[in-house]
């Protein structure tokens, strides 16, 4: 077959060509901005190797897809172009299956495989050009390959090209990452899409962790049918996971006599995904998408789009380490992308499943991996590349300290980087492997015991979600992946085959060198330390044993104890709780591979998990346990004992009847930070004594003592001693008298302590001759006196310089006016209290001038005596 010029020839991106190879002639680098369907993916590689165009010498181009599903697209679509089959001159690999020849000199692959390629053979020996297509999605493993590439550039092989592809993209943030590289625009020729906006009716409960409201689904298939039934052309549906698409799947299943409902995502077989990519001739067609066919993809037909708004990012909860996809809305990047689906070969439509309002509140790009990821595999990657910290590495957004941190933990755990966060040899063999660190090790380490292939099976069901049928019981999914004839038990022989082949070789599962670390070590007493596991008849471990083992080997802080009904606890200190209908109920321990948190919940919810014993947790876990005596304030007293725990998890517990002192004195602290001062015996004078010390420390300072609970609480070891070092339980703490110990804290040293009753007495004589208390523990100090004891008084009683607040008392004590300035209240309010008041106490005297009467707290008939 010849080259079909008649298809390379509409391709619009040909305009842009001669600026981008003038840009790469040039500066070596370029960022080529082109819309979907101008051929930036199929003919800007083929025109780089010198297959196509005006004689260029002939060149070898690596293109990196972020997605299996496209890799294979583009090196078919790129293959037909030149009239030949995938394998020849265009080749791809992707991670189980590689077509390549040795005549290939177009290669696309993708990112997580060239980012392989690159640690084993840091020059990449033989390329002359690299094309990072679609980097706007800001993939991890993307992010991580153009840092590597640039260091490569830098250092090693400043003439290999490299270009940065989009269709919609930080154009700036690219060209100034790639060292203010020139910027191509190409125009595409895209056809007009309407959009329409087909909110549901009724409101939905809004997405949360894997979590969608079966009533927006039901929304998206109506709105299916509508399309369908308004337009014609074969329908594109973005959703946002397989889950969501197996149930809208159902739900048009009866749509229509002759309607084909086609399934993609990144784990539809081959053939489906190829079917798609082909078109039809045939009876129109729905397919149901995730985000794989949002760019890079052709589906020829399609003339709507229909649209959830909905997408899934990774999450990390780096504080109980979980990490798990959730869904979110999609962004207004890729949901132009997603419209723009429908305009690629004719005018179309896109339906809009969310109001119009909404649209501008939806974030405006796709949250970059490396914000929001688990960091342990990109640190590793880093480790291996000789920048530990990354910090040397030119990224668009530097990692966050705190997930790098947790990812570093991780590492050394599982013994891939050293002290100094160098990757070790062992951790060199986990990052070739192409897995998590954590399955990496769970692989290595599980194959001592096991055997390479049991290892790399449980592994592989590790290394991608399992199908929901498949249930929430490890081993049990285990046996319906060996008989299973569906897609994903496909998949998972082939990976099976891929990790027994990285586990099988000499020293898997042992450490090299100077790699040993506490948890290799502990992972090896796992697999040699006889009796952990359960074993099946003939010696060989049986699978819910062996099951158990390999996720607790992955997973170590994820294994939980029933603390009872269907709850358990993890060493990591997380609650999880499995599902009603779980067989795994009755376990004693459970070693948690998937479990997820949903933003309401309290506990995690457990996903996938298996059966182990205390054994296997102890020893899969072994950096983790530890034992020692506890002393703290728990339940209203101190409680002292000697503890083994795993983590969170409470072993075994014996009480203390010696605890150390100072570990009972800090526990009794503990007791007084959490539930107040109140545990001491505070009587009358003590309360009063604490009050008139706070207002001389508020109103004179200096020496005189701060009396606020915390201020109090951090001088304890000078008013609470020597009774606080002598009491072990709360009931010593009711027996310490508050008011003598205050009295410790007094400006004795200076002298000062001696005017406490001058600054702020206790009680105050007024004119009748009584002594009244003063209350200090208010703002200002109040002084409540009965009226006809204050007259002849023409000022206010002033303390430490501030004027009392006077309550005035009727004859019965009951509060009859109040002020602070007493020379006032005779003038201008006297007269009308004394008209209320004298008819109802007219035992007392009511003089008119109270300036001249004389003071008494008797009745007029005493005072005729």
């Amino acid at each position: 077959m010849s080259i079909r010029t008649d298809a390379l020839d509409g391709l619009p991106v040909r305009h842009a060509l001669p600026a981008l190879l003038d840009a790469l002639d040039g500066h070596g680098s370029a960022v080529l901005c082109a819309p979907p369907g101008t051929g930036k993916t199929t003919l800007v590689p083929l025109v780089l190797a010198g297959l196509v165009g005006d004689g260029r010498p002939v060149r070898r181009v690596v293109v990196a897809e972020p997605r299996r599903i496209a890799a294979r697209a583009a090196a078919r679509r790129m293959a037909w172009l030149l009239g030949e089959d995938v394998g020849g001159r265009v080749g791809f690999t992707v991670r189980g299956e590689r077509m390549v020849g040795r005549g290939t000199v177009v290669e696309v692959v993708t990112t997580g495989v060239l980012l392989q390629r690159l640690q084993r053979d840091p020059e990449l020996a033989g390329v002359d050009a690299v094309v990072l297509d679609e980097c706007h999605e800001r993939h991890l493993d993307a992010d991580t390959v153009a840092a590597f590439l640039l260091d490569i550039r830098a250092a090693l092989r400043p003439e290999l090209r490299l270009v940065a592809a989009s269709a919609t993209t930080d154009a700036a943030g690219w060209a100034r990452l790639l060292g203010d590289a020139p910027v191509v625009t190409a125009e595409g020729v895209s056809h007009p899409v309407e959009v329409v906006w087909a909110p549901p009716a009724r409101p939905v409960r809004p997405p949360h962790g894997m979590r969608v409201d079966p009533a927006q689904l039901t929304h998206v298939a109506s709105v299916v049918r509508r399309a369908l039934a308004e337009r014609e052309g074969d329908v594109l549906c973005f959703l946002p996971g397989v889950g969501e698409i197996s149930r809208v799947a159902a739900q048009l299943a009866g749509a229509g006599a002759g309607l084909e409902v086609l399934q993609v995502h990144g784990r539809a077989p081959a053939t489906v995904q190829d079917a798609v990519l082909a078109g039809s001739s045939g009876p129109r067609r729905v397919v149901l998408a995730t985000s794989v066919a949002e760019s890079s993809l052709t589906v020829p037909g399609v003339r709507v789009v229909v649209d959830s708004g909905l997408a899934r990012e990774p999450r990390m909860d780096h504080a109980r380490g979980l990490g798990a996809l959730t869904t979110v809305r999609a962004s207004q990047a890729a949901s132009r992308q997603r419209a723009g689906r429908a305009g690629r070969e004719a005018p179309g439509a896109v339906y809009r499943c969310w109001p119009e309002a909404e649209d501008v509140r939806l974030p405006r790009f796709p949250s970059p991996e490396i914000r929001i990821a688990d960091l342990a595999a990109f640190a590793l990657q880093a480790a291996c590349w000789g920048d530990p910290d990354a910090s040397g590495l030119a990224l668009l957004d530097a990692p966050p300290a705190g997930a790098m941190a947790s990812a570093r933990t991780v590492l050394a755990a599982v013994g891939a980087v050293d002290a100094a966060g160098r990757a070790t040899g062992r951790g060199v063999r986990m990052a070739r492997i192409g897995l998590h660190p954590r399955l990496a090790r769970a692989l290595l380490d599980g194959a001592e015991q096991l055997g390479a292939r049991r290892a790399a099976e449980v592994v592989a069901l590790l290394s991608e979600e399992t199908p929901r049928e498949y249930g929430d019981d490890l081993a049990a999914a285990w046996r319906s992946a060996r008989r299973g004839g569906d897609a994903y038990a496909s998949r998972w022989r082939a990976e099976t085959r891929r990790l027994t082949s990285a586990a099988g070789g000499p020293g898997a599962g042992t450490t090299q060198g100077t790699d040993t670390t506490q948890g290799t070590g502990q992972a090896n007493a796992v697999a040699t330390g006889g009796g952990s596991a359960q074993s099946a008849p003939g010696g060989e471990v049986a699978d819910d044993a062996a099951a158990g083992l390999v996720a607790a080997l992955a997973f170590p802080e994820r294994i939980a104890r029933a603390r009872g009904a269907g709850a358990y606890l993890m060493v990591s200190g997380t609650g999880a709780e499995l599902g009603d209908g779980s067989r795994l109920r009755s376990a004693s321990w459970l070693a948690v591979a998937v479990a997820d948190r949903p933003v309401t919940a309290a506990s995690a919810r457990i996903r996938l998990a298996a059966v182990v014993d205390e054994a296997t947790a102890r020893s899969a876990a072994g950096h983790l346990l530890a034992s020692g005596e506890e002393v703290r304030w728990d339940d209203g007293d101190v409680v002292a004992r000697r503890v083994e725990r795993l983590g969170a998890v409470e072993l075994a517990v014996r009480p203390l009847k010696d605890a150390e002192p100072a570990l009972v004195r800090e526990a009794l602290l503990d007791g007084l930070r959490r539930e107040g001062l109140g545990l001491l015996r505070w009587s009358r004078d003590a309360e009063a004594l604490r009050q008139r010390l706070a207002f001389v420390h508020r109103v004179v300072g200096g020496a005189w003592p701060d009396m606020t609970d915390a201020a109090l609480l951090d001088r304890a070891g000078e008013w609470l001693e020597p009774e606080l070092s002598r009491a072990r339980r709360r009931d010593a703490l009711a027996r310490i008298d508050a008011g003598q110990a205050l009295g410790r804290l007094l400006p004795w040293a200076s002298g000062e302590a001696a005017r406490l009753d001058e600054l702020a007495p206790e009680r105050i004589e007024v004119p009748s001759g009584s002594r009244v208390r003063v209350d200090y523990g208010g703002e200002q100090p109040v002084l409540a006196v009965k009226l006809q004891e204050l007259f002849g008084l023409g000022e206010t009683p002033r303390v430490a310089g501030v004027p009392v607040l006077v309550h005035l008392l009727s004859p019965a004590g009951r509060p009859a006016a109040v002020t602070a300035d007493l020379a006032s209240f005779w003038r201008d309010g006297y007269r009308s209290v004394r008209a209320e008041l004298r008819g109802r106490y007219p035992r007392h005297p009511w003089p008119e001038d109270p300036a001249t009467a004389e003071p008494t707290r008797h009745t007029n008939a005493r005072l005729r005596r």
